[in-house]
């Protein structure tokens, strides 16, 4: 299992948080990683209002021919989202050990302000020690 990447995206479609942990990804700006994360937001809201038996959290996995993106909704809408190879099957344990991460780091931060880009050192190093170091 390879991990090329995680964002967490804020319940408005901000991206608040972008890490690359392989080579070979594109090399993007942070506006075209902004725009990417608002798009998302949106599919998920689309995929969300869709479903035809019912009630539906959206979009869980999006699948391309070298790579997937896994998604992990919170119940305050931030979005964790896990960029892994097609073969990977522990995305979702990642992804709630990612959310428990950001639990205890982010959330319990005095300095944090909510909705807002995370800037936790300690953040940054229990998802190094969970994803390994990033590029």
């Amino acid at each position: 299992m390879a991990v090329y990447g995680l964002w967490v995206i804020n319940k408005a479609g901000g991206l608040v948080y972008q890490r690359n942990f392989a080579d070979g990804l594109a090399q993007l700006t942070s506006n075209e990683y902004l725009v990417i994360a608002g798009t998302l937001h949106g599919i998920h809201a689309i995929t969300s209002r869709l479903s035809p038996t019912g009630a539906s959290s959206g979009a869980r996995v999006i699948e391309a021919e070298t790579f997937k993106l896994t998604i992990f909704l919170t119940a305050t809408g931030t979005k964790f989202v896990l960029l892994t190879s097609l073969n990977d099957h522990s995305a979702d344990s990642i992804l709630q050990k990612v959310y428990e991460i950001y639990a205890d780091a982010v959330m319990k931060n005095p300095f944090q302000t909510p909705e807002m880009p995370i800037r936790s050192e300690g953040f940054d190093v229990r998802i190094n020690t969970l994803l390994g170091t990033s590029t």
